[in-house]
């Protein structure tokens, strides 16, 4: 095995995980996941069958992959975060997995403390989302987003610095 699984994990049968990946307390990696090389799952995260973590990713604690979430690679996912793979879910009339709907976070992304990605939407290359917010529409490339529902605040770099700000869609000086 040429990564790490801390001894309260479960990684079951059919889980493809990538070199050098650590993954730890309490985590469950179901049937049918991929998740590629260098990447670290924190404590207590769940990656389903049918999602998708590219390499160099970082999941902090408590995050939730569903089926139907591709994060691409470099993807940073803060503590709690939110993913959702079904507009109307119902328990006693589910709809199965053909009516999931697909979110994609693109390379280098972050997305911040207990934000909610609502499902059907992609997050852009080194787009930000900031802690609490909640996304509801297509994130474009280098955004930093915030509120809810989040809403287009100010761009940022590669590196995650702030280049831009806005105020009710106009830039501030």
């Amino acid at each position: 095995m040429d990564y790490f699984v801390h001894e309260s994990s479960y990684v079951d049968e059919g889980a493809v995980i990538g070199t050098g990946t650590k993954i730890w307390h309490f985590c469950h990696i179901q049937s049918g996941a991929k998740i590629g090389n260098d990447c670290s799952l924190g404590q207590n995260v769940n990656v389903a069958g049918g999602a998708v973590i590219g390499n160099r990713c970082k999941l902090q604690n408590n995050v939730s992959v569903y089926e139907g979430v591709v994060l691409e690679d470099g993807v940073f996912c803060g503590p709690s975060c939110v993913f959702t793979n079904d507009l109307t879910p119902r328990a006693e009339y589910p709809k199965g997995r053909e009516n999931y709907k697909k979110t994609t976070v693109k390379k280098g992304a972050s997305i911040g403390a207990n934000a909610t990605v609502v499902c059907g939407h992609t997050i852009g290359a080194y787009a930000m989302v900031a802690a609490g917010a909640v996304v509801t529409f297509d994130v474009p490339d280098h955004a930093l987003v915030a509120g809810i529902p989040a809403r287009v605040v100010g761009r940022v770099d590669e590196k995650g610095n702030i280049v831009e700000w806005f105020r009710n869609d106009k830039k501030v000086e």
